[in-house]
């Protein structure tokens, strides 16, 4: 059933780019994107790091040919989706894919960034503005992922659905 896993995903990463030419905050050079961290926290929670990893990507090479994303969004969208879905596989919690996000965008995916923001834009102050845009983009995003998940782990029907399709349950 990997079409099926494709197929959502690819839903997922339609719905982040189409809302990537609306929803964004220009951060100095950055253009910090919350509901990438959404979709990274949805699809790790849904399917495990490697198709939150695909996501996260595919949407970054998008929003670039686009225009509505910089350069920046791989390390930072990448980082945080693998490591939330890499956490969430290990405890099956959703906070280990939240705190997974934030850590690996807001920190890990914001060094990893530095040397590109620094290269391509001259910017030496860049990691004092990176760190805390990448931190903010990827709580808010989180917030939004993390809140709709726990809702729909309450609804019987749904959460039953979501839970026959995460990495608890492989049939999907």
């Amino acid at each position: 059933m990997k079409v099926k896993k494709i197929a959502v995903t690819a839903m997922i990463s339609a719905f982040t780019i189409i809302t990537s030419h609306i929803i964004f905050i220009p951060v100095g050079f950055a253009k910090i994107f919350p509901v990438q961290h959404f979709a990274n926290i949805v699809t790790a929670v849904l399917f495990g790091p490697t198709y939150a990893l695909a996501q996260a990507f595919v949407v970054s090479v998008i929003r670039n040919l686009a225009g509505t994303g910089s350069f920046l969004a791989f390390p930072g969208s990448m980082i945080g989706a693998f490591l939330a879905g890499w956490l969430y596989t290990k405890t099956k919690r959703i906070e280990f894919a939240f705190l997974g996000e934030v850590i690996g965008t807001g920190l890990l995916g914001a060094l990893a960034a530095y040397p590109i923001a620094e290269l391509l834009f001259g910017q030496e102050a860049a990691i004092f503005g990176l760190v805390p845009a990448f931190a903010l983009s990827s709580i808010a995003g989180a917030v939004l992922g993390y809140s709709l998940l726990k809702v729909i782990m309450k609804n019987r029907a749904i959460g039953g659905l979501l839970h026959e399709n995460s990495t608890y349950h492989r049939r999907l």
